[in-house]
Formats: C-alpha cells, structure tokens, sequence
C-alpha cells in the first residue's frame, strides 16, 4: 500500500473552539433543512480532525482514544449530526487493518482529497438494533470471484454521503461485515430519516440489490466463547466512546447557550440579567457540575483502560448519558418558553442529547446484565 502523509491537526484547546465555532455556524440551517452536513464536515476534514486516528503505518497521526474523545466532543458542540459522522469514521480508521487493502487505500486516498466518510451498518427494519439480539438477514452469496449483496438495512447513518458501507451481513455460515463502495450499481437509497434530533444525520435505509464486491471484502466477526455470533456494539469498548464524547459536546453547546441567555435576559420586574440572580447561578451550577461529571467518567475510565484495567463501559456510558441528558434538560427546564423554542439553540441540543440513549448498549440491558452480575458474584 502506498503512504500518504495526513496533517497532524492542532489539538490545542484554542484550535478545537474555532473548528467548533465554523461548525456550529451552520448548524441550525442544517437541522431545519435535514440536508447532509457538508459544509460542517469540510470544515472538520480541513482541520485534520476526520483523518486523526488513521494509523501511523499509512501516513496518519494515529491518535488514541482520548484525543479522539477531546476530537469529538468538539465537533458535537459545534454540530451532533457532524460529531456522529466523524465519530463513525474514525472508529473506522481506529480499527484497521480490517478491510481489503485497495479499498483502504481508495479511502485513503479520497481522505487526502476531501472527506470521505465510512460507517457501519447494521440495523435492519426486521431485526431491529442488533445489539438486542438476532442475525442480520442481509445475505453475501458467491458469485465467480465475486459477492453479492442483498439486503435491506435502517439507521444507515451518513446516507448518500458515504464512500464506504461496512455491512453486518451473514452467507448463511459465517456472520461479518463486507465492505461495499459507496458508489456500486444496486445500492438505493429510501429517504425515512425524520427524526427528534440528529436531524442532519441522514441515517436514512439503504437497500442493496445484487451489489458484487470482490470475495476478499467478506470478514468473519469473531464468535463468542459459546460458538455464538455477537454484535460487536453491544458491549461498549474504548473504540466506541466517540459516542458519549460527541454527545458531551452537545452538553457544552447548551451549557454556552443557557449563559448567553442569562447574561441577556432583563425582565422588567428584575432590572438586571437574571444571571445575577441566586437561582440561575445555582442551576449555571448545577449544568457544570453534570458536565464535569460527564467528562471525568469519559477520560477518567479511557486511562484506566490506558493503564491495563477493565472498567466497566458500557456502565459508564450509561452514566455520562444520564448526565448529558440532566444538564442539557436542566438548562431547558429552568428558561422555560424560550428553552424549547425553535428560535432559540436550547431546543435542538435538547432533541439531540436526547439521541446519546439509542447508542448501544442501551440501559435497561446495561443495568440489567450490572445487576446480575453483582448478584451472582457477591459472596454469601
């Protein structure tokens, strides 16, 4: 494979808030309309951030997981539905060497010209999240030197935009993931996103009929220590804690725009900001301490994951939600009105916190699998 040369981006706190800043800009355009992100994202690929974690052996900064984290939390507090694109792609890059050597390099040649997204898709209408259980229905048969794919796929998150699909796909023995170009006949797009939040994300379905791939883009997941296949997601893993990051940017944005509210806010009967007044300091107050809260989980379980321990994740991202979901609708709840009107930010950092409890693994099965494992390792 050919290497080529990334920029290593400015990771500098001063860096990061200006790239949030050129996305945020946007942002609201994007929600309204529910078109595809792009000026956002190409502001995120100009900034280096969208190739940040491609492999130093292919040119890349190859940055770990908690820069990535600090990466994702930016973008989602200038945009959620750009922080979710960019946390699918570079848990894809993180995760290589996984795919066919040329169409890694076909990605990566496309990542040095522009942004080129790739995102996992694995949710089907029939089968619903993956991570509740069941195998996918969507088939790769042989065909000569060749696959074909045939199935029907929802939550397709990046839409039409995507230069790559990693598919959750079964050829009626073995369960992986097959890696379709985005551009291949027999992909049809059917426009079903119209979602709360994430509205920018175009995780429209996607249906493949008879789309040929070369026999090398099939790759078995591993089978559990049962025989039984899994899907991946349904345990959280340092790689998947782009999710809980990004979704920790879209606390930050509401905690801005609940103190830029404060500050402006003279009602008559007061005449002063109502930032001045004990009661909003104290809710200001609370809004940060569930942030911080937030982001000493997510960095704090990274370095134990760093220094050899096995925290339990998908725990703590439960936790994190909670906590974005708490500050984001504190800071709602105490401007009443103007906190859910389309005029104001409040209102879509709202819908899109809200989104962090679809990620899997989800809580009802986090608490649960927590609980039974308590109860059956506690000693008598």
């Amino acid at each position: 494979m050919t290497t080529l040369r990334f920029p290593q981006p400015d990771l500098s706190d001063d860096a990061l808030a200006l790239v949030t800043a050129e996305i945020a800009s946007t942002a609201a355009e994007y929600d309204r309309t529910g078109d595809f992100p792009a000026k956002g994202v190409e502001a995120a690929h100009r900034a280096g951030l969208l190739t940040a974690t491609v492999g130093r052996r292919y040119g890349g900064p190859g940055v770990g997981a908690r820069q990535a984290a600090r990466i994702l939390t930016a973008i989602g507090e200038g945009d959620a539905s750009v922080g979710l694109l960019a946390a699918n792609l570079l848990a894809t890059h993180a995760s290589q060497p996984s795919w066919p050597e040329s169409y890694y390099e076909d990605l990566l040649r496309r990542s040095a010209d522009g942004p080129a997204l790739a995102n996992a898709i694995r949710a089907e209408p029939e089968l619903g999240a993956p991570a509740r259980g069941g195998l996918p229905r969507t088939t790769v048969t042989r065909d000569g030197d060749s696959l074909l794919v045939n199935g029907h796929k929802a939550y397709a998150t990046g839409g039409r935009g995507l230069a790559y699909h990693v598919v959750w796909a079964t050829d009626g023995e073995r369960v992986g993931h097959v890696i379709v170009p985005g551009d291949r006949p027999g992909i049809t797009w059917i426009d079903t996103w119209d979602h709360l939040g994430l509205r920018a994300s175009n995780t429209h379905d996607v249906v493949y009929e008879n789309v040929r791939v070369p026999a090398g883009a099939f790759a078995e997941i591993p089978r559990g220590p049962d025989g039984v296949y899994r899907d991946p997601a349904a345990a959280a893993s340092a790689g998947s804690f782009g999710h809980p990051a990004l979704y920790i940017g879209v606390a930050r944005a509401a905690r801005t725009a609940f103190a830029a509210f404060a500050r402006s806010r003279v009602p008559a009967a007061l005449g002063q900001p109502i930032a001045e007044t004990e009661r909003i300091q104290a809710v200001a107050g609370e809004i940060d301490l569930q942030i911080e809260q937030a982001e000493t989980l997510l960095h704090g379980a990274l370095l134990r994951v760093e220094a050899g321990e096995k925290p339990n994740l998908s725990a703590v991202k439960v936790a994190i939600a909670r906590s974005v979901i708490a500050a984001t609708q504190t800071a709602v709840a105490a401007l009443g009105n103007p906190g859910l009107s389309r005029h104001h930010s409040l209102e879509r950092h709202l819908r899109d916190a809200l989104c962090i409890r679809v990620h899997p693994p989800q809580e009802d099965a986090v608490v649960l699998a927590s609980g039974r494992r308590l109860l059956k390792d506690t000693p008598r």
